[in-house]
């Protein structure tokens, strides 16, 4: 089994090197496929609802990935030839001041306009009634995140591990979600 998880890691590196947007974008996809099938299982939807998962891995390979893909991108030029923990820090500190609110915004007006098939009147009142706490969550959990992202990770591997982190982090917000309820 080992031998067959290793070959399939080397043959996604090979995939990541040949064709890095693709990959990042197909990757991205596939795990909010993941984390929203699990998500729907959780949140005691009895049959899946196909065309929101769809959907939401649409998100992840039309935005997520390619979003990630240029933005580290970009942020290994801005800091070029910078080391160190103090750069790891600006570069935490510019993506919580720039991608994490784009992208909470955009995923919740995305979620309401098309998932959800709500007004843009309805979806511009939840953003604004909701967005300031959804943002000061994500600042709580997605700085050390980026820290780890910058600190450990090599570029090419960067959008994985934000996709696969989002979905685990997708999982968590449904299950608090869950108990909640009960």
């Amino acid at each position: 089994m080992s031998e067959i998880v290793a070959v399939a890691w080397q043959r996604y590196l090979q995939q990541l090197q040949a064709h890095p947007l693709r990959t990042k974008a197909i990757t991205s996809g596939v795990l909010a496929g993941c984390s929203d099938a699990i998500a729907q299982y959780i949140s005691g939807i009895k049959k899946l609802q196909l065309r929101r998962l769809l959907l939401i891995a649409l998100y992840g390979f039309l935005h997520s990935g390619p979003f990630g893909h240029f933005f580290h991108k970009l942020m290994e030029k801005i800091f070029e030839g910078k080391k160190g923990k103090g750069t790891v820090a600006k570069k935490v500190l510019l993506e919580q001041l720039t991608a994490s609110p784009w992208n909470n915004i955009l995923f919740m007006a995305y979620y309401g306009l098309v998932v959800e098939g709500r007004s843009f009147s309805l979806v511009r009142r939840k953003i604004r009634n909701d967005y300031p706490s959804v943002q000061l969550t994500a600042w709580k959990f997605w700085p050390v995140v980026g820290w780890i992202n910058y600190q450990y990770m090599p570029l090419q591997l960067r959008v994985l591990f934000q996709s696969f982190v989002a979905s685990c982090w997708a999982v968590f917000l449904n299950l608090k979600a869950a108990a909640k309820r009960e």
